[in-house]
């Protein structure tokens, strides 16, 4: 499920991105997206290529990954994100909720640390 006012489209930040042509009010479920779940193993070899970038970790101790369907991997980062996504194991899902309201045509901008305000640098900032 993704909610019918998502759209990609270029982002001045960063490439592409997932925006929004309505408001948006906090709380709400925008994306329910099956995922493509890898090994420990496979992720190792996903790391070499370009989807390392696109990739999410996963299981309880996150020694795997997965590719999340839908727009899931197309959402920037940003350390204070107006959504947070959730991961279900068992069912192989993420969901994606928003965390503040958001402006018809806003950009929506996920954490990639996994929680809304980490602070913690991600692997593209390291040197920060």
């Amino acid at each position: 499920m993704i909610l019918p006012a998502l759209y990609i489209a270029d982002s001045a930040l960063h490439g592409r991105g997932v925006f929004t042509s309505e408001q948006i009010p906090a709380g709400t479920l925008i994306e329910t997206s099956p995922v493509i779940v890898m090994n420990g193993e496979e992720r190792i070899l996903l790391d070499k290529t370009l989807l390392h970038d696109y990739i999410f970790l996963w299981g309880k101790n996150e020694a795997g990954c997965c590719v999340a369907l839908g727009y899931l991997s197309m959402y920037n980062h940003d350390y204070h994100s107006n959504a947070e996504y959730e991961m279900d194991f068992e069912a192989s899902v993420m969901q994606v909720f928003t965390v503040r309201d958001i402006p018809k045509g806003g950009e929506i901008f996920i954490n990639y640390n996994g929680r809304w305000n980490d602070a913690n640098p991600v692997w593209f900032d390291q040197d920060k």
